[in-house]
């Protein structure tokens, strides 16, 4: 089906198709560049959706659900973000800036009074999440490592601490240094390095990082399709599909991890500002890269069921067992083709995970640049390289940060950094898409959502499915809620300070 735009592109602040397109206020600053096509748009959003996500968290899915029914984890949670996709792909296209959800919910809310408000929270929340979103992938990457160099694995040091929270309750976090650690911290450098030059040499690289993305899933797939054992894979345990409380919690644990997976699929909106022909490249990058992502992550992960027995998957992932988990691919291929094919495909996946760091801090360090541009961040945050114009301080403030996560333990980071951005940005998106077709229903929309309003009614009734039917789920929700009040006290203070909403005075 073809995507359906309108005939009118929206208005932009300046040249298009590759030409500088000045963004900030008075023209003080140098402009960013629209250089990204739909090629590298696209590309850019599937190397950040194929990260290391897929290759570390089967075993905890199949464990969610209890079996190979865990495919329906992968099947639903493609069904929510395609809806979820649809909500950005009409944001993106009618305002195609840097920021991404920054500049929405700003817009959407009444950039004067509660939009500005909302939109300090969005930065706030991602101030916690991206860095942890990078790290992740870089602690990934390290752990793939140390099967090729196992004495990545010797730990320098360990600290865990039991907090005890009002409301939210026991809080456990875990800090480790092995030599895998600096591994991951050598990845954000060499991210940073990579990064620190013109968009429209990023996005020729993001090609070349895209070749080994593409080469990992397809071994992996090809292995397991030439080696499938189809009662092995369907091997479903009694009552596999039988409807229980356990059944939906497992789905939605399941689904929780599968949405960590294919993020990314909005990464483009968030250097909006850097795309050719917006209106146009933004919605097909986010629909085509969701489609091509889903397929390669169901018919991957049903070819491993088909090689691996989904018992083991599940004793794989008991927390004894990190290790194996942790390279449950090359365990794969080790066990197919010999030691060899293990190392191979293990330095590939570290390919494929460094490719995802390098598209998550590409599209991250452009929003607090955006923020801090609009006066609602700090100002430092808005300078933009003299000669290739990017935003250098953002992209060196947000690796500094994501290398400090790196000491954090993987495990500990996706159930919170999903509901952190599920409550705070997600619902609020939204349910913004609605609000602004009624607040300006004449807005230029180069791209409208399919079947509207419906597939934003299934996004939002499905993130609450995420976020309330698992085991054990308030205490991240209590979380989240806990960095909102805060961040709203934080705001308050200071627009009281600066005589801002909702504070400032009256005018006739």
């Amino acid at each position: 089906m073809a995507i359906s735009t309108d005939t009118h592109e929206p208005s932009l602040p300046g040249p298009e198709n590759g030409e500088p397109l000045d963004e900030v206020d008075g023209g003080k600053h140098p402009r960013l560049i629209r250089g990204v096509g739909l090629a590298n748009a696209t590309t850019l959003n599937m190397i950040d959706m194929i990260g290391v996500g897929p290759f570390i968290t089967i075993p905890l899915i199949v464990a969610a659900m209890g079996g190979p029914q865990a495919m329906l984890g992968w099947i639903f949670g493609a069904m929510l973000v395609m809806c979820d996709g649809l909500v950005w792909a009409e944001l993106g296209a009618a305002m195609p800036r840097s920021g991404g959800s920054y500049r929405y919910l700003k817009e959407i809310y009444d950039p004067k009074k509660l939009g500005r408000m909302i939109s300090f929270l969005f930065i706030w929340q991602l101030t916690f999440s991206a860095p942890l979103s990078i790290a992740s992938g870089c602690i990934g990457l390290s752990q793939y490592a140390a099967f090729i160099w196992p004495g990545l694995n010797k730990n320098f040091f360990a600290r865990a601490a039991h907090i005890q929270l009002p409301l939210v309750g026991a809080l456990d976090v875990s800090v480790a240094m092995t030599a895998g650690t600096l591994v991951a911290i050598g990845t954000v450098a060499v991210a940073v390095f990579l990064l620190y030059r013109k968009i429209t040499i990023i996005g020729r690289l993001s090609g070349f990082l895209w070749v080994g993305v593409l080469v990992t899933v397809l071994w992996v797939i090809v292995a397991g399709v030439s080696n499938f054992d189809k009662a092995r894979a369907f091997d479903f345990p009694p009552n596999a599909f039988t409807p229980s409380l356990g059944f939906f919690q497992g789905l939605g644990a399941a689904m929780l991890v599968a949405v960590y997976d294919y993020w990314g699929y909005y990464n483009v909106c968030f250097f909006g500002g850097e795309v050719k022909d917006p209106g146009r490249v933004i919605p097909r990058a986010i629909i085509y890269s969701i489609v091509a992502v889903a397929a390669i992550y169901i018919v991957m992960n049903i070819s491993i069921l088909g090689v691996i027995p989904w018992q083991e998957l599940i004793e794989s992932a008991r927390p004894e067992n990190e290790a194996v988990r942790s390279h449950i691919i090359s365990t794969l291929m080790e066990r197919l083709y010999g030691n060899w094919a293990g190392v191979l495909v293990s330095a590939l996946i570290m390919w494929t995970a460094f490719a995802s760091v390098f598209s998550l801090m590409l599209g991250y360090s452009r929003v607090p640049y955006a923020a801090a541009v609009d006066g609602n961040y700090f100002k430092a945050f808005a300078r933009v390289h003299p000669k290739h114009r990017f935003p250098y301080v953002s992209l060196l403030v947000m690796g500094l940060v994501a290398a400090a996560c790196c000491f954090l333990k993987l495990k500990d980071v996706i159930t919170a950094l999903v509901v952190i951005r599920i409550t705070v940005q997600f619902l609020a998106q939204i349910i913004g898409v609605v609000v602004l077709r009624i607040r300006r229903p004449d807005m230029p929309r180069p791209f409208r959502m399919w079947l509207y309003p419906i597939p934003s009614v299934l996004a939002f009734l499905g993130f609450v499915y995420v976020l309330v039917m698992r085991p054990k789920s308030m205490q991240p929700i209590w979380l989240a809620l806990g960095l909102v009040v805060i961040g709203s006290i934080i705001y308050l203070v200071r627009s009281w300070r600066r005589r801002e909403w909702p504070f400032a005075e009256a005018t006739v």
